[in-house]
């Protein structure tokens, strides 16, 4: 702009937008420049914003998702008109998908013209498109309705169920202007985006109920119990009624996974021989096998107790005997108020039994944590790093990939709540990068990404966002040359290699110092354990090629039986 509006007792779309996000304590955008959102973003900086600017509205995204996970603010991520739009809806809908509170905004085409379809530049109904893939979704013509659409906006991601949420501003809105009083006005406080929704007593009585006549019960947290940050009244509720629990990946840390009641050690055990079990904060989707099947006992023989705050959650899969309806806090206050000081505790056997098969297990898996292979394998890198961990528990870890994921999952340790960060419901591939930067940001924690060769492709371009912003994040990447494995052929014998091979001996470290970072190439679990201290001690940007035998993983990790296999044409 050739002026400022507010030096005349004016202002416009653009200072109105930073204002009422600023105004509802917002202070950092996620996103990438261009038309017609370029000014928005050099103005949010004047005005004492942080605008972290990518190479991709996909990473800017997952940036802005993971901050409403950790913050319980929405994340928000500015992007361009419909190419750029469309490159955030897979961060929108992965948001709204692990209830997330995030705000796409993305600037449009006029609605006069993509009305009469007459090809406006990158012309496209975004409303329409955003729909079908988040929680609601606005759009705001006038500039007086800039401050109420930004106060919807916020109050849909929050409340309820969190999710994404996606706000349309078209071109013409910025460059909008009004009397700068009426525009202050016009903005809006949200008050109490999220409000506490409290169960009714009847359900909080038929669920202690149950779980007192429970001979086995079993508490499973999911990553909603993380978010609802209740951190110290879950950690009640566990130790007061003396329920083993099953931490979820993203809810690890709530209680430090070597809390003598964890049982994720032992989770094939106790999911199929519970008789009574309690989810907080997390669903019976296709991560828990819906409920039922063999990983679980035999149909009927178990009862679930559900405290969601959403009522259509409730029988999605299963009958519910207990449902609960409430926001996580409220319900886990209520159930320790009513335990009180007289709760019996579950039977020794049970309990016993459950920390033996714990203790058996990880004796087990030790010594192939200990390992020193070159070239090293899963047990003996992830080894490496589980000690790195358990000596700095508030890392951030941040972790994707196939078995990269699977195996991080069951070997690193959580010892606090929201350190662990991954793929989340969809595990959606190429969260790795947005994730870390988001994390490194909001919390000024250091952040530690273990990542797939084949993950790191899908962000790792955004190596060069955390050297330009400085962050302290060190990346490892697991490299075994390919897709599951390196070992792939072609089966014709051909010169193309096979679909899931990546170049041999590929050296990703060399990338990070091509933006000015440190890389180090790592081929044993004693030189990644030192590359990695460094790294962390610096706190500079680093890369570490870890070098994986390509011979090690398996097909789609732990859940290879959801990738189906071609019968046809090959030998019995």
């Amino acid at each position: 702009m050739s002026s400022d509006p507010q030096s005349q007792n004016l202002t416009d779309g653009f200072h109105l937008v930073i204002d009422a996000l600023k105004l509802n304590g917002i202070k950092t955008i996620y996103g990438v420049p261009g038309i017609p959102i370029t000014d928005l973003g050099r103005l949010a900086q004047a005005e004492g914003m942080r605008v972290i600017s990518f190479r991709h509205e996909q990473h800017a995204g997952y940036a802005a998702s993971i901050a409403g996970f950790l913050t319980q603010k929405p994340g928000i991520c500015l992007t361009v008109s419909a190419p750029g739009f469309l490159n955030g809806l897979t961060a929108l809908a992965h948001a709204t998908t692990n209830c997330f509170p995030m705000i796409l905004i993305s600037g449009s085409s006029e609605r006069e013209v993509v009305d009469l379809q007459q090809g406006d530049y990158e012309e496209m109904d975004q409303l329409a498109v955003a729909k079908s893939v988040c929680k609601s979704a606005f759009r705001v013509l006038h500039a007086q309705d800039i401050g109420i659409g930004v106060a919807r906006a916020i109050r849909a991601a929050c409340s309820g169920r969190p999710g994404g949420v996606y706000l349309d501003l078209p071109a013409k809105l910025f460059s909008q202007v009004m009397d700068a009083e009426a525009g202050k006005r016009s903005l809006v406080k949200v008050i109490d985006p999220s409000p506490a929704h409290i169960p009714s007593p009847e359900s909080i009585a038929r669920a202690l109920a149950l779980l007192k006549g429970a001979k086995r019960p079993l508490i499973i947290l999911g990553k909603g119990a993380a978010y609802a940050q209740a951190d110290a009244d879950i950690r009640a509720l566990v130790e007061t009624s003396g329920i083993p629990y099953l931490p979820m990946s993203m809810a690890k840390g709530l209680l430090p996974d070597n809390h003598p009641l964890s049982a994720g050690a032992a989770r094939s055990t106790v999911l199929k021989e519970a008789d009574v079990v309690m989810l907080i904060g997390a669903r019976l989707n296709w991560l828990l096998s819906h409920g039922k099947g063999k990983t679980w006992g035999a149909p009927g023989t178990q009862k679930f107790i559900h405290i969601d705050i959403d009522p259509k959650e409730m029988d999605s899969n299963i009958e519910i005997a207990a449902p609960v309806v409430g926001d996580i806090a409220s319900a886990v206050a209520a159930l320790l108020k009513g335990m009180g000081n007289a709760w019996t505790k579950p039977s020794t056997e049970w309990t016993s039994s459950i920390r033996e098969k714990v203790e058996s297990n990880v004796a087990k898996m030790a010594p192939r944590l200990q390992n020193n292979n070159v070239p090293m394998d899963f047990h003996g890198a992830l080894g490496a790093l589980k000690r790195i961990i358990a000596e700095q528990p508030d890392i951030i870890l941040v972790n994707e990939g196939a078995n990269t994921l699977d195996f991080a999952r069951s070997i690193i340790d959580i010892y606090q709540p929201r350190k662990r960060l991954d793929v989340g419901t969809w595990g959606v591939m190429g969260i790795g990068m947005g994730y870390s930067i988001a994390a490194a940001i909001e919390t000024g924690k250091p952040v530690l990404a273990v990542e797939g060769d084949s993950a790191f492709g899908f962000s790792g371009m955004e190596i060069e966002t955390i050297c330009r912003y400085k962050l302290p994040i060190c990346i490892v990447v697991f490299n075994n040359g390919g897709i599951y494995r390196g070992t792939d052929k072609n089966p014709t014998g051909g010169a193309d290699v096979a679909p899931t091979v990546f170049v041999k001996d590929a050296r990703y470290d060399k990338m990070m110092e091509a933006f000015g970072g440190v890389g180090v190439q790592a081929t044993s679990p004693d030189e990644l354990s030192r590359a990695v201290k460094a790294a962390l001690a610096s706190g500079k940007p680093t890369l570490i090629n870890a070098v994986i035998d390509e011979n090690a993983g398996t097909e789609s990790g732990r859940i290879g039986n959801l990738n189906p296999q071609s019968v046809v044409g090959k030998k019995a």
